[in-house]
């Protein structure tokens, strides 16, 4: 077998990372290639699930002895730490690896020292390649630890004319099933749907992630949150069935903001302490403009259909822009046709000052 670079090997570390999108969480997605003294690769692996081995350990059972003396390649800090499994940082040492390349440092102060630790023991580490890659691939993991709170995907989907319904309230389908099949599989990478109670009230909706074609739900169901200030949401809401985990957040539970709703920021902080990693926000209008006022919206996807309605409900309000000055500025970072619809991610631009 030919030897490949540490950067090829890293490229390929982050692909194999990325299989563990979705089923992870709360831990992060990681991926690791070892090479062996020639720069062959001798062992690969990747974070399957939540108390499951380690990138890291599946890799080294693949090498044996041949990881003696070789690199491994990992996207993220090896952890540092005994959890449900054990450090990684010992592990890799134990193995008598050489070098260890991480494309970034473990922001977890309970997890991270893996780097100190390896070269304490006299192995070389190297820090930053493919950096910026292996970031953008566990962005929701990474910025949830880093600030205290979950990584918030407004999702929506509208109309050419930004419409969301029509004048007189229907919604079924704005989009095709090509595009809800799509966001059927966004849900399954996320670990919870956030609506607010008028939507539960509106369209009665699962808020499950299934298989369109069968019905089928997917083995891993995100939670189901519903921000109901009042505590509205009725008792036989399928939002309240069997099958997924559901909150009803009120703001006598969560504690309310100056509007007497429920308070966003420490909705935010309660799902971190739940584990939740990643949200999707799905509705309504009202609530999604109340994230975007208060800059908790990390990303955009929009569905847009090549349809006209004219009238209706509008797919965000009270976003708290009154005048053009105040508009929030995106960044397009995908467009993306499916089926007939239109995929269109953003990231909001930060603010100054």
């Amino acid at each position: 077998m030919a030897s490949v670079s540490v950067d090829e090997a890293m490229r390929r570390a982050i692909e194999l990372a990325a299989r563990g999108l979705g089923t992870t969480s709360p831990n992060p997605v990681v991926g690791c290639v070892l090479l062996d003294a020639e720069g062959r690769v001798v062992g690969e692996g990747f974070h399957a699930y939540a108390g499951g081995p380690h990138a890291e350990i599946v890799a080294l059972a693949q090498a044996g002895e041949r990881a003696r003396g070789g690199t491994a390649v990992v996207t993220l800090e090896p952890c540092d730490h005994t959890g449900r499994t054990g450090p990684c940082s010992l592990a890799l040492i134990q193995a008598g690896v050489a070098r260890v390349v991480i494309a970034v440092p473990d922001p977890n102060p309970v997890a991270s020292g893996g780097a100190a630790t390896l070269r304490s023991a006299g192995v070389r580490v190297d820090l930053g390649v493919r950096g910026a890659e292996a970031e953008a691939g566990n962005i929701a993991w990474l910025t949830s630890m880093r600030r205290g709170w979950p990584y918030v995907i407004w999702k929506y989907a509208a109309t050419v004319d930004g419409r969301s319904a029509a004048a007189d309230g229907t919604s079924m389908w704005i989009t095709s099933e090509a595009a809800r099949i799509d966001v059927h599989a966004l849900r399954g990478t996320v670990d919870a749907v956030v609506v607010g109670v008028g939507t539960v009230l509106a369209d009665d909706p699962r808020l499950t992630a299934r298989n369109l074609r069968d019905g089928s739900l997917a083995i891993r169901q995100p939670l189901r949150v519903v921000v109901d200030s009042d505590g509205r949401t009725p008792a036989e809401a399928r939002v309240r069935d069997g099958a997924a985990r559901t909150w009803v957040a009120t703001a006598a539970e969560v504690g309310a903001g100056p509007d007497g709703r429920v308070d966003l920021p420490a909705l935010l902080a309660a799902l971190h302490q739940r584990g939740v990693r990643a949200v999707l926000l799905e509705g309504g209008p009202r609530l999604a403009g109340a994230f975007l006022a208060a800059g908790l919206v990390d990303k955009i996807v929009g569905y847009v259909a090549p349809r006209l309605l004219g009238a209706g409900p509008t797919a965000v309000v009270d976003a708290g822009v009154t005048t053009i000055a105040e508009a929030i500025d995106l960044e397009f970072v995908d467009v993306t046709q499916i089926g007939p619809d239109l995929r269109i991610t953003a990231l909001p631009r930060k603010r100054e000052g």
